[in-house]
């Protein structure tokens, strides 16, 4: 019992201490960094713009009789967020016994408590303080996994937790910002950074994991979800460990610029292996075998060496994101290198640790696990040099190594940076001086009214375009009809025109009808009338009471027909009313075929157009020549008679 009491009092001890510490700093204006207290923290990482803590344990059962208390503090001019990624503690009666509350201290304003029956309206909480305090008490309870909070700074509004994943999203393209410290937070990542993660796996996590942000710092992530794959191989990378995944419906694809691998101009090594086999036979591990590509064994370091490095020149300054290492590639020689560090040089005597971005020690990677896998490791920041040093740090059996280098050339590097808050500066005041420039006239568009504008515009140009359409169809179409009235109606060549009282209809005129040669008539039948086609002018009778039909012929001038004035041959048919010429008065049939009568033949006084009482006149065949027989011929051979002719030869004009 004494000894508890002595701990408690000297934790209330402790805590007066730190309150007079920060009363007496507040007014001198500084601002203490993050910090944590207590025996119930568990994985904490408070990073100057984001964090993540949570409670012992976490995400098993925290203890009883447990405190902890975290101190939050953003960057000047800024503000905090919180993002509430589990809150479970046992419930009780206005969270008497477990309990998460928040707090500023110097607005007195306080958030909570939380426990499982009280648990946060949203789970983003946005403050207007740029110190926060939280804390964390437990008593005896039976269940709860007990809490995992992230903050950010209010510059980041996207802010999410460590345990979001990628079927929270519905939309193709994401983008978020994950906090620092999610690395080492439980949560399950399927796949490897060339094919992708299953969409189920921890989004933050699985960004570490492919390099594009680093877990010290966190960042902004930009991802897509496309089509899910059958099979997602597993792989280390970043320190992390991803698992063999099954078919999903969706992936995760992290968009990351500069990843592509750099072609290295030469190798140099503190020393290689001449190996001598059972035979006697020398085969040399030179450091031309530490290329990733190459087949075979790789680059192996002299067992006696004291140091040993391997040097890559790129020919010339690349900015390096990242470096792919590989063991041995030989089953029977399982050497590999677990961790190494890694240097730079612009020209090849200086060289420069590289210790990440938020230490001030060497960084040390981890290596290979075993001898024919690939491990990958980021550099963020990335590297600018054109020389890269390998130094291994441990080892199983023996240095050997193959290495490729990932970046870009200096123009594409587009690697992440820490936040930097900017100083506000001071506006100038505007004076009457003239300016030296004239600016250039435009047109100023709200980013989110953009896509609404161009919709109306385009639907005003469609709009426009089909009345212009429906317009020209119309104009076509009445144009058709007029040409086709006029026709109807006897305007066009040939036909006379039709007086003002005339109705014009289809009815009045006469149905079309194909242009066909007379047939010849019957053998001697004169009687029939001839056809209209070849109607003598005079022959033609026309009733007075009869209406004035088409005709053909040029009517007289003391009808009131003037000569049209042509101009041209090729004037448009119908413009002016043009009529044929009368037939001529010369015979308009053709002479009958006859041929010399024979001596003492006796000729009829009728001829083709007799005297009354004369019987109708009929053409005679000519005879048959000699040795020729008339085939059905009617009459036989010697008659005087009438006989019926088979034939009458006439010439259509």
């Amino acid at each position: 019992m004494r000894a508890g009491g002595g701990a408690a009092s000297r934790a209330l001890a402790l805590a007066l201490l730190l309150r007079r510490c920060c009363l007496l700093l507040g007014p001198l204006g500084l601002r203490p960094a993050a910090a944590q207290d207590g025996n119930g923290c568990g994985h904490t990482l408070l990073a100057p713009h984001s964090g993540t803590l949570s409670s012992k344990n976490y995400p098993g059962t925290y203890p009883n009789h447990t405190m902890c208390r975290w101190r939050l503090q953003a960057p000047l001019g800024t503000s905090l967020l919180l993002a509430f990624g589990d809150v479970d503690l046992e419930p009780s009666e206005h969270c008497a016994h477990s309990s998460l509350l928040l707090s500023d201290p110097q607005a007195g304003t306080a958030y909570g408590p939380y426990c499982r029956n009280s648990v946060p309206s949203a789970p983003l909480l946005v403050t207007n303080s740029s110190s926060v305090t939280v804390l964390f008490n437990s008593t005896s309870h039976r269940s709860g996994r007990g809490l995992l909070l992230s903050y950010a700074t209010s510059q980041h509004p996207d802010l999410v937790s460590c345990l979001v994943r990628g079927t929270h999203y519905t939309q193709e393209h994401i983008s978020v910002y994950c906090p620092a410290g999610c690395k080492d937070i439980h949560g399950d990542i399927w796949g490897n950074p060339s094919q992708g993660y299953r969409d189920t796996s921890v989004l933050c996590k699985a960004a570490v994991h492919a390099g594009v942000i680093a877990d010290e710092l966190g960042g902004q992530v930009t991802l897509s979800r496309e089509k899910g794959i059958t099979l997602y191989e597993s792989a280390f990378a970043n320190g992390l460990h991803s698992k063999r995944g099954s078919l999903s419906e969706k992936r995760l694809v992290f968009h990351k610029a500069c990843d592509d691998v750099l072609e290295v101009a030469a190798f140099n090594a503190s020393s290689w292996w001449h190996e001598v086999d059972v035979l006697g036979q020398v085969r040399a591990w030179v450091a031309e075998r530490a290329a990733l590509g190459t087949a075979g064994h790789s680059w192996a370091a002299e067992p006696s060496a004291e140091t040993t490095w391997l040097e890559l020149d790129l020919g010339t300054r690349r900015n390096v994101t990242g470096i792919i290492t590989k063991g041995s590639s030989e089953q029977l020689r399982d050497y590999y290198v677990t961790s190494y560090r890694v240097s730079s040089s612009r020209d090849g005597k200086n060289w420069k640790p590289y210790r990440g971005s938020a230490s001030q020690e060497d960084k040390v990677f981890e290596g290979n696990a075993d001898s024919h896998g690939e491990v990958s490791n980021a550099f963020i920041p990335p590297i600018v040099a054109r020389y890269v040093r390998v130094t291994p740090q441990r080892w199983h059996q023996r240095v050997a190594l193959k290495v490729a280098l990932v970046g870009c050339p200096l123009a594409r590097v587009r690697a992440p940076r820490p936040y930097v808050p900017s100083v506000p500066k001071e506006v100038p005041v505007p004076t009457s001086r003239l300016s030296t420039h004239t600016p250039i006239p435009g047109i100023a568009l709200d980013p989110e009214k953009a896509g609404s504008t161009l919709l109306v515009m385009l639907l005003i140009g469609g709009f426009v375009l089909l009345c212009s359409v429906l317009l020209l169809l119309a104009f076509l179409c009445h144009r058709k009809r007029k040409a086709a009235a006029e026709l109807n109606c006897g305007i066009t060549k040939g036909y006379p025109k039709l007086e003002s009282s005339q109705v014009c209809s289809l009815q009045s005129l006469q149905p079309p009808s194909l242009a066909l040669f007379p047939t010849a008539p019957a053998p001697g039948d004169l009687s029939r009338t001839h056809s209209p086609e070849y109607a003598e002018p005079d022959l033609v009778q026309v009733s007075p009471s009869s209406q004035t039909g088409p005709s053909t012929f040029k009517p007289l001038l003391d009808e009131g027909y003037t000569l049209p004035l042509v101009l041209s041959h090729y004037d448009v048919p119908g413009k002016h009313h043009e009529y044929a010429e009368p037939l001529p008065p010369e015979p308009e049939y053709a002479t009958p075929f006859s041929e010399p009568e024979p001596p003492g033949t006796r000729r009829s006084p009728c001829g083709i157009a007799g005297p009354p009482g004369c019987p109708p006149a009929r053409y005679r065949t000519p005879a048959p020549r000699p040795g020729e027989e008339r085939a059905g011929s009617p009459c036989p051979e010697g008659s005087r008679g009438d006989c019926p002719l088979a034939h009458v030869y006439h010439e259509a004009l």
